[in-house]
């Protein structure tokens, strides 16, 4: 399987995850053999495949928290990742204490099917990406997740669908629930938000607030009975930003609140 593949599985505006598979990877054919003719071509396996897909649509990824989510020892995502650079599909670097990070090229971007752009991602925003990263494992590897169907949008994929700016508060992700008789929220759509740092309460009760009572239109609620910009809204937080989540979701309207979920962030979400 070549990596022309993935365009494939990202048009569709979600990812499909599909697990490591034990396919060869293109070697130096045994002395006296007929030379093939895609000698020198590399080619890639669905892990190649997931993983440059993951770390596009995530800004970039950390080497512990890409291990985990391709199943992986460390030893071999650094031997991954550097048949990914040696390709020109990805660069890396150790931009952060703690592990390094992967990112993609331009050509790496383009052979993934996404059409963000191609950059290292920004020392600002390292905690919060690998924070929102090991969200999504753990919630992909969930039993509800594989039950449901579900599928992760991300915030790059949900800011180039909208594409215009002024669109006001974006989440983290989305998490989409087909209508599907397994489900356990069939046609629901969820909002992530992974908060490290506090703010005020005033000012979390009015993200949520919006983030419950706009349209999918990005317009906001100006009628009552409109319908719900997203069915529930998922706060996953660090020790400092608990405690004011928490009561901003109890200051909002009882029918509000209870379509908040504040929990802890997964293991692994900080260094």
């Amino acid at each position: 399987m070549t990596l022309d593949t993935a365009q494939s599985r990202c048009r569709g505006g979600h990812e499909t995850n599909t697990g490591p598979r034990r396919a060869s990877v293109s070697g130096r054919p045994p002395p006296g053999a007929a030379r093939r003719s895609d000698s020198g071509v590399v080619r890639f396996t669905d892990r190649d495949i997931t993983g440059l897909i993951l770390a596009g649509d995530m800004y970039g990824a950390p080497y512990d928290l890409l291990g985990a989510a391709l199943g992986t020892r460390p030893d071999r995502v650094r031997a991954i990742t550097a048949r990914w650079r040696r390709a020109g599909l990805a660069q890396t670097g150790r931009i952060s204490p703690g592990p390094g990070w992967c990112w993609l090229t331009p050509a790496g971007m383009r052979a993934a099917g996404l059409r963000f752009p191609a950059r290292r991602p920004p020392l600002a925003r390292l905690a919060h990406i690998r924070a929102v990263l090991a969200i999504r494992i753990t919630l992909q590897n969930g039993e509800p997740f594989a039950a449901g169907a579900a599928w992760w949008r991300s915030e790059r994929h949900i800011r180039c669908a909208a594409a215009r700016t002024g669109i006001g508060h974006v989440p983290d992700a989305e998490v989409h629930w087909p209508d599907v008789d397994a489900s356990p929220y069939p046609g629901q759509c969820w909002a992530i938000e992974a908060e490290l740092t506090p703010k005020s309460t005033a000012r979390t009760a009015a993200i949520m607030t919006g983030l419950l009572t706009r349209t999918a239109g990005w317009e906001p609620a100006a009628l009552p009975g409109r319908v719900p910009r997203y069915d529930h809204v998922v706060y996953l937080c660090a020790p400092p930003a608990l405690p004011v989540v928490r009561r901003a979701a109890t200051s909002l309207p009882a029918p509000l609140a209870g379509r908040v979920d504040v929990r802890d962030l997964p293991e692994g979400a900080l260094l």
